[in-house]
């Protein structure tokens, strides 16, 4: 009988061997040191996020969704790869973006180098991610390999738009947004890289086609919505095992499920407090954001987002085993279910 284990997902071999393949992979492709002095500076930051502790989760549901339709690992992996290349790069821009502290419980890149350096490190790794796709010519036919760069180009795509739509929330100091505005944040921004499209490269490169691609859309918008609650829920109470800083989240002004819901409900004193606060420049959401945990907690817009969270937790289980329950079963599929369970079960 294969033994069921969400909690301990990350601790399954077979995940555990998946990052170690990627990380090597990474390693191995990426370049370690030029005769120029400046250029070796920037090969050291392009290794720095991909060295620091991560779950490789991404890359594992590539990995594992290609084994299920019958592909290999060996077929995947520099795909896999690429799609942690990806999360790390945009996670250089993103950090800049919003002037976050910490990384993975490290200073972000451009607290460590400069904000121009650390942008020109992510433009180093963006250009890198393509090389290494463009590197699949040796294991993929050229049909497939360019199928693989579509769906990254698509992913990119979703992702930045959602990304965008975040951050002209907070350009605009927009706080009149709607549950709805959120979760199509959430499909666009977190749901394409999260999910969808690691599993779409999976059964793409198992089955040499792209027939299928769109059985994961469902799947992945409400794994997606649900993988973003859980962050901000662990944004907020996590501490340093999430790897950033405490209410990072208040601190940079994000908008969150968790802030929407208190705004609908909170009385007209309790908004007024919280938007000033909100609405003001980081320094003073800083000093004031437990004022903000104090009406969240108040109104408890904690427990919503974490209902809310279980709901589409729920909803991509359904969807996932209307997608696997016609495939045999395996251990491969059993772990992308734990792992579908574990985004919204995860501590950190």
């Amino acid at each position: 009988m294969i033994k069921n284990n969400v909690k301990n997902i990350l601790n399954e071999p077979e995940i555990q061997e998946n990052k170690r393949l990627v990380d090597e992979t990474i390693q191995s492709l990426l370049p370690v040191e030029h005769s120029i002095q400046e250029i070796n500076l920037l090969y050291q930051m392009m290794r720095d996020y991909p060295s620091r502790p991560s779950k490789g989760l991404r890359s594992s549901v590539c990995l594992l969704t290609c084994q299920v339709y019958g592909g290999t690992i060996e077929k995947a992996l520099i795909t896999a790869s690429s799609l942690d290349l990806f999360q790390n790069w945009i996670l250089i821009h993103d950090d800049v973006e919003d002037q976050s502290e910490l990384r993975r419980g490290g200073p972000a890149l451009h607290h460590k180098y400069t904000i121009p350096l650390a942008i020109n490190a992510g433009d180093a790794l963006h250009g890198k991610m393509w090389s290494f796709l463009y590197h699949n010519r040796t294991i993929l036919d050229n049909q497939t390999t360019l199928l693989v760069i579509n769906e990254f180009l698509n992913m990119l795509n979703e992702t930045t738009e959602g990304q965008h739509i975040e951050l002209s929330w907070i350009h605009e100091n927009q706080w009149n947004i709607k549950q709805d505005d959120y979760f199509t944040m959430c499909k666009k921004k977190t749901a394409w890289y999260t999910c969808i499209t690691p599993c779409r490269l999976g059964n793409l490169i198992a089955t040499n086609t792209d027939l299928n691609k769109n059985d994961f859309v469902n799947f992945g918008e409400n794994l997606g919505i649900a993988f973003q609650i859980r962050d901000d829920i662990l944004n907020l109470i996590a501490g340093t095992k999430y790897g950033k800083e405490s209410a990072g989240d208040l601190i940079e002004g994000k908008r969150t499920l968790i802030l929407i819901h208190l705004l609908e409900l909170a009385s007209t004193k309790d908004r007024e407090t919280a938007e000033n606060i909100l609405s003001a420049d980081r320094q003073t959401r800083e000093q004031n954001y437990k004022t903000i945990l104090e009406l969240i907690h108040k109104y408890n817009s904690l427990k919503f987002a974490t209902e809310m969270a279980d709901k589409f937790s729920l909803s991509a289980l359904t969807e996932f085993d209307k997608i696997f329950d016609k495939l045999p079963d395996c251990r491969e599929k059993l772990l992308l279910r734990n792992i579908t369970e574990y985004t919204v079960s995860r501590d950190w």
